[in-house]
């Protein structure tokens, strides 16, 4: 334990999530040894995060403006949308360069243990922007991209009775397997029974 403001700074920085005590202690010291000028940068930084982003209005993605950059693109394709848990998700995707749909961010899984059911997450927004397709495109399809775990696999099954009824929808689940280069002794049974399940023809 250390005394005073470093030991704040350490527990404060402890709370980030992939921090443990030591990677706090670590950049703690980094910052006590760093010059005035760096440390007034990553306070304004942060003063920024907290006064400046917005959530897009349409989708939930992180914004600069009322709509997020993606929205704002009318080159997108308005009759897809990929529901993903959190923003992050979307940039994981746009790194594939293989969707030029639009996306709604949910805001998490549902959880019932940690107290998120679906009044926690945004798919009132999503059933509500299904309703009322204003610029006169339609939705054609709904890919859910919830993370392949308990409550992602939840989440989507969840939407799937929620979107059903939706005249000329199609919602489709991103596919889930081995991964390049992977083995299939080091598979567990999940994976692997997915990559079984969604096997497709060569020939």
């Amino acid at each position: 334990m250390y005394e005073g403001p470093i030991q704040d700074l350490i527990d404060q920085l402890a709370k980030l999530p992939g921090l443990g005590p030591k990677g706090a202690q670590r950049i703690a010291f980094h910052l006590l040894a760093g010059e005035n000028v760096e440390i007034d940068r990553l306070v304004a930084a942060l003063g920024k995060v907290r006064d400046d982003v917005t959530f897009c209005a349409e989708c939930g993605n992180i914004a600069a403006e009322r709509l997020c950059r993606i929205c704002a693109d009318a080159r997108r394709d308005a009759t897809k949308i990929c529901v993903v848990e959190e923003p992050k998700d979307i940039y994981a995707i746009e790194r594939t360069r293989e969707f030029d749909g639009r996306y709604h961010v949910l805001g998490g899984a549902l959880d019932p243990l940690s107290g998120i059911g679906p009044d926690q997450l945004r798919i009132r927004e999503l059933l509500k922007r299904l309703a009322e397709q204003s610029d006169g495109s339609v939705v054609s399809e709904i890919i859910v991209a919830t993370d392949p775990n308990t409550e992602g696999e939840a989440t989507a099954t969840y939407l799937l009775r929620m979107l059903k009824d939706f005249p000329g929808l199609s919602v489709t689940r991103l596919a889930s397997g081995l991964p390049m280069g992977g083995d299939l002794e080091f598979a567990d049974e999940l994976t692997l029974g997915r990559a079984l399940s969604g096997r497709r023809v060569l020939v």
